[in-house]
């Protein structure tokens, strides 16, 4: 298994994570309440945590070539949510 880890810094964590749990919910296996998401994606799991100053999204990828291009396709989906501030995805991997 694969991890990824990124903290984003935002006051808005409740709505982004209820926005990506929302829109994905009509494809994939969702679950979710204003603290926490779940997303069962095809190559990977998505697990969103919010908090007061940041969301927090944890990707479980199973294969390793598939890491970089997850981390991309989630952060771009926060990003269209978010176009009203500048997101910053610092992703660390374990």
């Amino acid at each position: 298994m694969n991890l990824s880890r990124a903290e984003v810094p935002t006051a808005n964590s409740v709505s982004y994570l209820r926005q990506l749990c929302r829109h994905w919910s009509h494809k994939f296996a969702v679950e979710f309440d204003d603290t926490h998401g779940k997303i069962q994606l095809p190559k990977a799991v998505v697990q969103l945590m919010s908090g007061p100053t940041a969301l927090s999204v944890y990707l479980e990828v199973a294969a390793a070539e598939d890491q970089e291009r997850m981390e991309e396709v989630v952060a771009e989906h926060l990003q269209r949510f978010g176009f009203k501030e500048a997101l910053e995805f610092r992703w660390l991997r374990s």
